[in-house]
């Protein structure tokens, strides 16, 4: 079978690959058909490491990702073959306990293998190939009316679900959203379909703040041009993880607002400019990949949210390295860079 394979640093190839043996008890199969590219499938990519997770050997990229069920494992029930599904990309290792504090917060276990992931080594392959077995409990069925392609964004708007729910109730209330890539985009449209009143996008870029109109932003702000941001807002989304973009968006928080960091910073010291969240008391939270959201993000395609509007490329898997540079290159205008992994029956 194929599979996009990152081999260090520059170095990505669509290899063959053995196919999997037939799924065992508890496991499922799949067809894999799409995959979206996420920021981390090109930090591997360039520089052979996403955050502190090092590349020490070939690993398979993706963890957005939707195809069909191929075969059912023994003792798997509930599931049928044929059926398009998703999959939850996080499984925490059996030594990964949440105190009582964190109870329902399973994204912050300590330790979780995560598709596509080269936080453990051995690595955790990721989805970017034509099958792949998995947990049975790590699949989620796709609603009825919700294609393969849309159904592997159902892990970023995840992302995006998260990051409003650690916010403030957004029912009725002005947001701001900095950073209109996929994330931000998906952001827009997650705080929307949570019942913000009016939602603001800022970027630099002109594309991505059409796309973010397209998700149902109701003013954009675009930042090469002079704009500036909105100021006294009491909830704001940074999704750009630029540390100089922070100053600013501290002071476009309303005093005692909630800035909501989306946005991965870098692991490294970055010069940032932080007075206001002391002089102004705002509350900086952070959000990390989501917990129980992929259930309620299915919920919401099912329901009607597009986040067709993202997708601005698709390639075929054999071109991988190419869909890979234009996601990565921001003259191409990328939004949401999709691998058709294999054609749907």
């Amino acid at each position: 079978m194929k599979a996009v394979v990152v081999h260090g640093a520059g170095d990505v190839r669509v290899d063959e690959l053995p196919a999997p043996a037939p799924p065992g008890p508890g496991e499922v199969l799949l067809a894999l058909e799409w995959g979206g590219i996420c920021g981390s499938d090109l930090a591997y990519w360039k520089h052979g490491a996403s955050g502190t997770a090092t590349l020490n050997r070939p690993m398979v990229l993706g963890h957005e990702i939707a195809g069909r069920i191929a075969a059912l494992g023994p003792g798997v029930s509930g599931l049928t073959a044929g059926q398009p599904v998703t999959v939850h990309p996080a499984r925490p290792t059996a030594n990964s306990v949440l105190p009582p504090r964190l109870a329902g917060r399973t994204n912050l276990h300590s330790r979780v293998r995560y598709f596509g992931s080269a936080a453990f080594d051995p690595h955790t392959d990721g989805g970017f190939s034509q099958y792949r077995t998995v947990p049975a409990d790590q699949i989620r069925p796709l609603p009825d009316g919700v294609d393969t392609e849309h159904g592997a964004l159902a892990e970023p708007l995840a992302v995006a679900l998260h990051a409003v729910r650690r916010a403030p109730d957004p029912r009725g209330r002005t947001v701001l959203v900095n950073g209109a890539g996929p994330i931000g985009s998906l952001v827009v449209a997650a705080a929307l379909h949570r019942g913000a009143g009016a939602v603001i996008a800022a970027d630099l870029c002109a594309d991505s703040l059409a796309v973010a109109r397209a998700m149902g932003a109701t003013d954009t702000r675009d930042l090469s041009r002079g704009a500036g941001l909105p100021q006294d807002t009491e909830i704001v989304f940074e999704a750009s993880g630029a540390p100089a973009a922070l100053g600013p968006v501290l002071r476009a928080t309303a005093r005692g607002g909630t800035l909501v960091q989306v946005g991965n910073l870098p692991g490294t010291p970055a010069p940032a400019a932080l007075g206001e969240l002391v002089t102004r008391e705002i509350s900086w939270v952070g959000s990390y990949r989501f917990a129980g959201e992929l259930d309620e993000a299915l919920a919401a395609l099912r329901d009607g949210l597009d986040v067709g509007p993202v997708i601005s490329h698709r390639f075929g898997i054999e071109e991988a390295p190419t869909a890979l540079a234009v996601a990565a290159d921001p003259a191409t205008g990328s939004g949401k860079v999709m691998l058709r992994l294999a054609d749907a029956p």
